[in-house]
């Protein structure tokens, strides 16, 4: 039997309407190692001679933007704003080239965003291009996400995902760009002869479907051929220097990045990055911290959705399977979590651990050696009419974009507003107030895209909404890479567990029978990546309008079409046109900061007390006058330092990248005022003295912004 495959994919979210989500997919993990800061701008000869199959390179950037007054992206929740930083954001990138041959490479791009973005995308790779003219390109860089929902938003170039940040954020744009080419460079910097490896671990108890009732819609005899609806395999590219020394690893397991919930406001990388970090910093420890998979259907909640209704008569009941409801209504149908009677972060770290166990297994095991050349293609495809014959010999095509009323109803990772619900496919009468409000936001759909579209309601036309700039993408990018007997299809969206499963088996049957791979390849699916084109289900699954059938884009044959075009790889289409001329922003800037008339920058307002001494599982914090730190991001830097007196010198053992941080952020009348904790767990820490340090930048009336500090008195730890 050849080894079993994976896919990913991920969620979306959006609009005022609805407090929506996004569920995430993608897990990369890359252990790093320390020469991935050192930085080089050399091109590898052309022909390097080495027993070493390929050539490897990792590189690791900050790609963290405004960690307060910016709405975060994921849920699209307006309240959801930034009010401070539990761990940065990064982008991990993997180099692989072929020895013999090294022009012939590709670079995997793994960022601890919500999505893939064109505009984000085409400014990485113009970056690349001028940095190493001739070596990276459109069709070798794929710029994939963790498609998480703890990050800073307002990066995407499209309208409706800005809408909830009001507007476009360049400060965001632009930290993504810099960490992610950083990223690039790095890994550039250090290429050296290795080898890959390539395995599968089962991880029970790490995601669960939480949409059953639409996976029940496929056939029962293509059911029948899987274990469950969802995938517990988490399959991992091992890299190892020439020795055999491990050196870093790319794990793909179907999980959404929404253990953290929608009333989090602390930026932070959700459990695909705080696997990263919980295995970077084991190999690492010494280390300042420095992560992708499959499936818009699958959640980290893995208890299930129960209601959260105090003093209804359901309160504490199962969700309705079909619709996700409570008492009727979405809202109260949440997810729960391994860790939810803790909290949402104890959840994190618990789905975060399942994979770090299970990749360590694979990396200290006996793994299949991947051999082969590198490839890679990539064009640009028109979905808002692609028109195809399917195997049956029926043709049909794909739609302009458009979005369902269950849209609106959100999942239960981030259930919606209003009586918007899940599983509204047209067949009960629609709420006449939302029949007349959708035409208001969107133009109406004509009955060429109601029948198109069909039986998805329509509520946001947004394939018609060209005003002020486009609203949903409508040209993608399809690309695929090849090392050796391993497959990678970098989609645009997000695909259901079965929609994974059925395009992974038909481009895996179609490259046996080319004649381009063996019968034991693996063909993995990383997305949403290099654009944001939401969802994909089955035509079945879609015909349930569910929340992923309603944000399956570009209609009832969207799966089919990709499937084609995956397939063939057509002529590009033209490329999407550059928006963020047009971007709009309504988010003011840093006006000035005020330490007050009593006080400077860095005073501290509430002490540790003096001389203390605090035990572990215990918390130290302390309060500073603080400012804005919009005023600088701190990349590759911190807003907080632990440091420990080692002699007659302190020393930092503790940033703002470390999970046993908080920084926390407020804005009153008369100052800025930021909280700085540590919570101290099992570390092996002496009772030298230790003190929290607050780094900050003020940015005065008139005048350049300064960098200052705050110390707080020292304290032990035992």
């Amino acid at each position: 039997m050849p080894p079993p495959l994976f896919y990913l994919s991920q969620p979306d979210a959006l609009l005022k309407i609805r407090e929506a989500v996004i569920s995430a997919w993608l897990c990369v993990t890359a252990l790093l190692a320390s020469s991935a800061s050192q930085v080089t701008l050399t091109t590898p000869k052309a022909s390097v001679h080495t027993s070493s199959p390929y050539l490897l390179g990792l590189g690791i950037g900050d790609i963290t933007g405004p960690v307060v007054e910016t709405n975060m992206m994921g849920y699209a929740y307006l309240p959801q704003t930034d009010s401070g930083l539990h761990m940065r954001q990064r982008s991990r990138a993997f180099i692989i080239a072929d020895a013999s041959n090294p022009s012939d490479r590709v670079v995997f791009i793994n960022a601890d965003i919500a999505f893939g973005d064109t505009g984000i995308r085409r400014s990485i790779i113009s970056n690349l291009t001028e940095l190493f003219p001739g070596v990276y390109s459109e069709r070798n860089v794929a710029i994939v996400s963790t498609h998480q929902h703890a990050g800073v938003g307002g990066y995407p170039e499209n309208l409706l995902p800005q809408i909830t940040s009001l507007g476009y954020v360049p400060e965001t744009a632009a930290a993504i760009v810099q960490g992610t080419v950083l990223a690039v460079r790095r890994a550039h910097g250090n290429l050296a002869p290795g080898s890959l490896a390539l395995g599968n671990i089962t991880i029970n108890g790490g995601n669960r479907n939480r949409s059953p009732s639409a996976y029940l819609a496929n056939p029962a005899e293509e059911r029948a051929q899987y274990d469950g609806d969802q995938d517990t395999a988490l399959t991992l590219l091992k890299f190892a220097y020439a020795n055999g020394t491990a050196r870093g690893f790319l794990s793909f397991f179907a999980v959404h990045g929404t253990s953290l919930y929608k009333n989090n406001t602390l930026i932070s990388s959700d459990n695909k990055g705080m696997a990263a970090y919980l295995y970077e910093s084991s190999v690492e420890p010494n280390a300042v911290p420095g992560r992708t998979t499959n499936v818009g259907d699958t959640s980290p909640n893995t208890l299930g959705a129960f209601c959260e209704s105090p003093g209804k008569p359901w309160n504490g009941q199962a969700c309705d399977l079909d619709h996700s409801t409570c008492g009727g209504t979405a809202q109260d149908c949440l997810g729960r979590g391994p860790g939810f009677r803790v909290s949402d972060f104890e959840s994190n770290r618990i789905i975060a651990t399942l994979q770090v166990d299970g990749a360590r297994s694979l990396m200290n095991g006996n793994i299949a050696p991947v051999t082969g050349t590198v490839r890679s293609v990539h064009t640009y495809v028109n979905m808002s009419s692609y028109s195809f014959t399917l195997q049956n010999g029926t043709t049909v095509q794909t739609c302009p974009a458009a979005l369902g009323f269950s849209f609106a109803g959100g999942t239960t990772d981030g259930p919606g507003a209003f009586d918007f619900v899940q599983g509204n496919n047209g067949s009960a009468p629609q709420n006449p107030f939302w029949e007349l409000v959708k035409g208001a936001v969107t133009p109406p759909p004509n009955e060429d895209q109601v029948a198109c579209q069909s039986p998805k309601p329509i509520l946001l036309n947004t394939g018609y909404a060209h005003i002020p700039y486009e609203w949903s993408p409508s040209v993608v990018d399809v690309q695929m890479f090849r090392v050796g007997n391993l497959v990678i299809l970098a989609i645009p969206g997000e695909m259901t567990t079965m929609a994974g499963r059925r395009i992974r088996n038909a481009i895996r049957a179609r490259l046996i029978v080319d004649g381009i791979i063996g019968e034991g390849a693996y063909v993995v699916i990383a997305g949403p990546a290099n654009t944001y084109a939401h969802y994909v289900t089955t035509p079945e699954e879609y015909g349930v309008q569910r929340y992923e059938g309603a944000s399956t884009l570009f209609g009832p044959n969207t799966l089919d079409a990709y499937i084609d075009k995956y397939s063939t790889v057509p002529p590009s289409d033209p490329a999407p046109p550059d928006l963020t001329g047009f971007a709009i922003s309504l988010r003011s800037g840093v006006a000035f900061d005020s330490p007050g008339s009593s006080h400077q920058f860095g005073d501290v307002l509430v002490d540790v007390p003096a001389q203390s001494t605090f035990t572990a599982g215990q918390t130290v914090s302390a309060q500073f006058v603080g400012a804005n730190p919009r005023n600088n991001l701190r990349l590759e830097d911190t807003f907080l330092s632990v440091e420990q007196l080692v002699g007659s010198m302190w020393q930092a053992v503790r940033s703002d990248s470390h999970p046993s941080t908080i920084y926390r952020w407020l804005r009153t009348k008369r100052r800025n005022i930021v909280n700085i904790s540590w919570r101290f767990l099992t570390d092996p820490f002496q009772l030298e003295p230790y003190r929290l340090v607050y780094l900050g930048d003020s940015k005065p009336f008139n005048g350049s912004i300064s960098s200052f500090s705050g110390t707080s008195s020292s304290f032990k730890v035992s």
